[in-house]
């Protein structure tokens, strides 16, 4: 893995940003941005997943991240949840929301090793060097 300076280079956080940008662009295109419950559940779920990624590895050590990265995994459930409600409203298309899920579920999958490694990992320092 390397030695990991920021929050911002690992590739989950990477990943979920990208996420909740292709929401907002749902949101943009669709009449989700009437459903203002909907998309504001969305947004703040898929914000929790980079969200808690980033306040997790700010904490002090392993332990504590991976409390967060569990967090952010769970979120990660809950967008793909409403991600659904969405698609049974019609707001995208069956094509972008597979697309959409498949990137949800490689994120959850992505996290879950992560905290493996975590927690296999002999380093419990403040930062985290693999």
């Amino acid at each position: 893995m390397g030695t990991v300076k920021n929050f911002e280079d690992l590739e989950i956080w990477k990943s979920a940003r990208g996420i909740c940008n292709d929401i907002f662009k749902i949101r943009q295109n669709s009449d989700l941005k009437s459903d203002y419950k909907l998309y504001d559940q969305m947004n703040g779920s898929s914000g929790s997943v980079m969200d808690n990624i980033a306040e997790g590895f700010e904490r002090n050590g392993n332990r504590e991240f991976i409390q967060f990265l569990a967090i952010a995994k769970a979120s990660c459930g809950e967008t793909r949840s409403q991600l659904h409600r969405a698609l049974d409203r019609n707001y995208l298309s069956k094509e972008e929301f597979d697309l959409l899920y498949t990137k949800l579920i490689l994120l959850s999958k992505q996290i879950s090793s992560f905290i493996n490694y975590l927690q296999k990992s002999v380093l419990k320092g403040t930062k985290f060097k693999g």
